[in-house]
C-alpha cells in the first residue's frame, strides 16, 4: 500500500543517462511484486517453468535491469527483513484482498472474461521463499549487489542513500521519504509503456525523480510534518484517519503545526501514532553490508535456460546490454584508476 501522499509530490522526468555512475537502492520487494505484477499471459497466469515454477520475476529482473546497467545506472537491490509488529494488520489486509481477487479471477476466467481475469489475477501476487532466493541468485549472476535488510527494505535503502551509500532509492512507493530519503526514482524499472485502465490505449512510462528538499520547501513543512500527514492519511502501520487525505492533511498540519494538536482540535484518534513515528525517524536499520560491483557475469545461461527453460535465443540480446555495462564498468575503473 505505502503511505498515500503522491497528490502533494512533484516530479520529474529524469533519463537513464542522468543516473550514470549512480547507484540506486532499489526496494526489491517493491519492485519484484511490480514484476510478479505486470508479466503475465494474456490470461493473467504468471510464466512459469516446466516444474510450475513461476518465473514472472525473474524475466523482469533481467530485462527490466538490462537496460540499466547498459546505460551505466548500479542498481543495488535492498530486500525486506523481518516486518514490524504494527505492520500485522495490514498484512492481514493483504491477505484477504488477495483471496477475494483469486476468487474473482476464477468467475472471470469461468465467464470467459480475459480482460477482468488478467487484472484480478495481478492482485494475487505473493513473495515466497522460493521467489526471494531465486530472485538473489539471479541477481548475483547478473553481477547486480543485493543487501538483506534487518527489517523493512525501504527504511534500509533508505539508509543507504543518507549515509550516501547510494544516491537514490528505486520504488513505486513514497515510504523512503518518510524514512528520509533524499532522492526517491519512480519508474526505474516499469517497461516503457503501460496499459490505460479500461482501455486498449497505452501511456507512456519514464523514470520520475523526487526530491525531498524541494517537496518540503514547495510545501514549507519539515520531515517531521510529512510524516505526521502521513500517518493522517494511513501508512503501512495505520488506517490514517477518516475523511482525510492528503491535500486536507497538509492543511490541518500548516494550520496547527503537528499531530497531537490536529486530533486534539478534529476531536480524532490515531492510535500508536508516537509507535509509528519513530518507526520513520529510527527505523531498524544495519551498517552491516557491503556494496561491491563486480565487472562479469556469473553462469546466468545455465540457471536461466537449463534450470528455468528460458529460451538462450530470447536472452542473449539482455546479457549483451549487461556485458555492454560491465565493460563501461570496467572501463570507467580504469580511467579513474
Amino acid at each position: 500500500m505505502g503511505v498515500g501522499i503522491g497528490d502533494l509530490v512533484k516530479s520529474k522526468e529524469i533519463a537513464f543517462e542522468d543516473m550514470e555512475d549512480k547507484v540506486i537502492a532499489v526496494d526489491a520487494y517493491n519492485i519484484i511484486y511490480q514484476f510478479l505484477s505486470s508479466i503475465r499471459q494474456r490470461n493473467g497466469e504468471p510464466l512459469k517453468d516446466s516444474q510450475d515454477r513461476i518465473t514472472s520475476h525473474l524475466s523482469g529482473i533481467l530485462y527490466r535491469n538490462a537496460n540499466l546497467v547498459e546505460a551505466g545506472v548500479q542498481p543495488v537491490y535492498v530486500f525486506d527483513g523481518a516486518p514490524d509488529m504494527m505492520k500485522e494488520g495490514t498484512l492481514e489486509k493483504r491477505k484477504k484482498r488477495k483471496k477475494k481477487a483469486e476468487e474473482e479471477y476464477e468467475k472471470s476466467l469461468e465467464k470467459g472474461d480475459l480482460e477482468r481475469a488478467r487484472i484480478k489475477a495481478q492482485q494475487t501476487s505473493r513473495m515466497t521463499d522460493e521467489i526471494e532466493k531465486s530472485s538473489k541468485k539471479l541477481l548475483s549472476l547478473l553481477a547486480i549487489p543485493w543487501i538483506q535488510a534487518p527489517s523493512e527494505g525501504e527504511s534500509q535503502a533508505a539508509h543507504l542513500v543518507k549515509k550516501g551509500d547510494a544516491w537514490a532509492v528505486g520504488s513505486q512507493d513514497y515510504d523512503t521519504l518518510l524514512f528520509g530519503a533524499d532522492r526517491l526514482v519512480k519508474n526505474l524499472t516499469v517497461s516503457g509503456k503501460r496499459k490505460m485502465p479500461g482501455s486498449s490505449k497505452y501511456k507512456k512510462i519514464s523514470p520520475e525523480l523526487i526530491t525531498l528538499d524541494e517537496i518540503l520547501d514547495d510545501l514549507g513543512i519539515s520531515r517531521e510534518q510529512l510524516i505526521d500527514i502521513g500517518i493522517l492519511c494511513g501508512t503501512d502501520y495505520n488506517d490514517g484517519v477518516k475523511g482525510i487525505g492528503p491535500k486536507r492533511g497538509l492543511k490541518y498540519i500548516k494550520e496547527h503545526g503537528d499531530l497531537e494538536t490536529v486530533l486534539e482540535v478534529k476531536e480524532k484518534e490515531v492510535d500508536n501514532y508516537d509507535a509509528i513515528r519513530d518507526i520513520f525517524l529510527d527505523p531498524e536499520v544495519t551498517d552491516d553490508y557491503t556494496i561491491e560491483f563486480k565487472d562479469e557475469l556469473g553462469d546466468v545461461k545455465g540457471f536461466l535456460c537449463d534450470e528455468r527453460d528460458f529460451s538462450e535465443d530470447r536472452i542473449g540480446s539482455a546479457l549483451q546490454q549487461f556485458k555492454n555495462g560491465l565493460e563501461k564498468r570496467k572501463q570507467t575503473s580504469l580511467t579513474s584508476f
